[in-house]
């Protein structure tokens, strides 16, 4: 996987599909180094904020959540989260990446951010497994980005308007590309203490190559914006003709 200035990683396309439905609590698993009562307190302080933060953007999530058999921490999957009481659509966000206020994924804009994506489809749980499904194609995709650039972005800087591509050999995501763009749609006046200002939401967008090799060119921003113009951001779904 590479993006605007050629990073490279070292993950495998895993098997990421493996979920239930639970409730969204915080819990110390036994197999992990426990936290401190204290850092217990304040993981679950900010969990519960930054839930706050996210529904200010996104609209009320909804009260089921895809958690992974095996946790994210310990080499598994996501707990994926969906929004689907904002925009037209369902957005389906993650909550793994941001711990704690002032620790984990972080660019030049945010000190902590979790990842994003949508899908015009209305959200339908029941086919989040089957493919063969509008929903459910969508959900396999968008699952599958979202595993694969968490871990990447523990240790790579992604930036709003930057992009990145998968190799062609990887599967399910082989050959597809992405830009990034920072998420916060809010007023002002929704954030009296400017906490958003160092948590955020970095939004993927799946794009076709020409558009890619297009913001290569001409900046991130330029394509957002034909993306805005044409109808097409924030959403992922490729049934659509490119803008370039």
């Amino acid at each position: 996987m590479t993006s605007d200035d050629e990073r490279d990683d070292d993950f495998e396309d895993d098997d990421y599909d493996d979920f239930d439905d639970d409730g969204d609590d915080i819990e110390d698993d036994a197999e992990t180094e426990p936290l401190s009562e204290e850092e217990q307190a304040l993981a679950e302080e900010w969990y519960e904020r930054k839930t706050a933060l996210m529904e200010q953007t996104l609209g009320t999530e909804h009260d089921m959540v895809m958690h992974a058999i095996i946790p994210y921490e310990l080499g598994g999957g996501l707990d994926l989260y969906y929004f689907p009481n904002g925009i037209p659509g369902t957005g389906v966000a993650t909550k793994e990446l941001s711990t704690f206020p002032d620790s984990g994924s972080n660019n030049a804009v945010y000190l902590t951010y979790e990842l994003l994506m949508f899908t015009r489809h209305a959200l339908s749980l029941d086919d989040a497994s089957d493919e063969k499904t509008p929903f459910g194609k969508a959900h396999h995709n968008i699952n599958a980005i979202l595993n694969l650039i968490a871990p990447y972005s523990e240790d790579a800087e992604l930036n709003p308007r930057e992009t990145c591509e998968f190799p062609d050999d990887m599967e399910t995501v082989g050959g597809k590309c992405l830009i990034f763009d920072g998420y916060t749609p809010y007023a002002d006046e929704d954030d009296p203490q400017g906490e958003m200002e160092d948590f955020g939401l970095l939004l993927l967008i799946e794009i076709f190559r020409s558009e890619m090799e297009f913001a290569r060119e001409h900046g991130g921003a330029e394509l957002i914006e034909k993306l805005k113009a044409a109808g097409h951001y924030p959403y992922s779904d490729m049934d659509r003709k490119p803008v370039v």
